[in-house]
């Protein structure tokens, strides 16, 4: 096993010569082309000579232990904390984020601390967490780090957990999905090309990569949808997407609606959407969302913020007994230690213990030492 120097550029894993001279990045299918000294598209893959190298490898940003569900993950481990990570780039250019532009980038990378695999795993086994969550960025553009980080968390009987928008090559995907023990996904448009005009890259990839982890065991899949007004908010978009989710994922992978707006905003436009206001009958928010997909057939479908009624409960899909209800901490916890309803013995599927864990209310910073 050979040794990293921390600060140092890491020899990527994932990359091919083309035939002009360029080094081909493989980890997306942007397949950036570099000449010498150029990044791709993400800013943390560069071509250093003849090899392209990861500038993040071993240094990481936002180090915190939150709760597990704010990521938000209902059906792995309630209640338990998480040590979340980052760093910095992203290889999606949403027009609602900042992560992906340079500015930040720049911003981000002055704030990296040094982290090995083995000191981010010891430090989530130091606050008592579950897991380690790669999260704020997509993981996508340090997979090299994730997975050696995931590896090392492994040894100390920690879990992982991959937050993320599913935009990567298929030999990457199996390395990566294969060391994480749960999954995020967010599902951002189900229209291939407004996905290519929000984010600047195919839908196609990401559906590959969302029925790849729902049919692979060992990983549990939830998937995640933030409604922007006049993007991914239309009724029929949101049916088609339930119906593809319960046919090709199964109804019982849980599906989370979120909305970065108030509710109470009935016109305006959304950075990708134009400049015409949007009337209020075109769009709906997270509650009317829910109810979709619920009528679409899926059994774990939640809504935020916290004032959509039931929209952060787990319900009992046979009998309709509460099972979890969530508010800022897990107040209910009626699961048996084999993860069924008291009530009717249904066995609701994903990872939980005999009873929830007690994460708090608010994330706590932590640093590396």
């Amino acid at each position: 096993m050979s040794l990293h120097t921390p600060g140092q550029p890491f020899p990527a894993r994932w990359w091919h010569a083309d035939g002009d001279g360029r080094l081909v990045c493989d980890v997306c299918p942007r397949a950036c082309a570099l000449a010498d000294g150029e990044a791709g598209s993400c800013a943390v893959r560069v071509r250093d000579g003849n090899r392209i190298v990861l500038t993040t490898y071993g240094r990481g940003a936002g180090f915190c232990v939150d709760a597990v569900e704010r990521r938000p993950l209902y059906h792995f481990l309630p209640g338990t904390p998480v040590l979340c990570l980052g760093t910095a780039g992203c290889n999606l250019t949403c027009r609602s984020c900042r992560v992906w532009r340079p500015e930040t980038v720049a911003r981000v990378s002055g704030l990296l601390e040094e982290a090995s695999p083995r000191a981010a795993a010891g430090l989530a086994t130091e606050w008592r967490c579950s897991s380690i969550a790669f999260t704020y960025n997509d993981p996508v553009v340090y997979a090299e780090y994730a997975i050696a980080v995931a590896r090392a968390a492994h040894v100390e009987g920690l879990r992982t957990i991959a937050v993320t928008a599913g935009f990567l090559e298929p030999a990457v995907r199996r390395d990566f999905f294969g060391v994480m023990d749960a999954a995020v996904i967010e599902l951002k448009v189900f229209d291939e090309e407004a996905h290519r005009r929000y984010a600047g890259g195919s839908l196609h990839t990401v559906l590959e990569t969302l029925t790849h982890v729902a049919h692979r065991q060992g990983t549990w899949l939830e998937v995640s949808t933030v409604l922007l007004p006049g993007l991914n908010d239309d009724p029929g978009q949101l049916r088609a997407m339930s119906t593809w989710i319960r046919r090709e994922l199964g109804p019982d992978v849980p599906l989370h609606f979120t909305a970065p707006v108030p509710a109470s905003r009935r016109t305006g436009s959304h950075p990708g959407s134009g400049s015409l206001p949007i009337p209020p009958g075109d769009r709906v928010g997270p509650a009317r969302a829910r109810e979709i997909a619920l009528e679409a057939g899926l059994r774990y479908v939640y809504a935020s913020p916290a004032d959509v009624v039931g929209g952060c409960t787990t319900w009992c899909p046979s009998c309709g007994a509460v099972l979890i209800e969530r508010g800022s901490m897990i107040r209910r916890y009626r699961l048996t230690s084999e993860g069924r309803c008291p009530e009717c013995r249904t066995a609701v599927p994903g990872l939980f213990g005999d009873r929830a864990g007690e994460a708090g209310a608010h994330r706590i910073p932590v640093r590396v030492p």
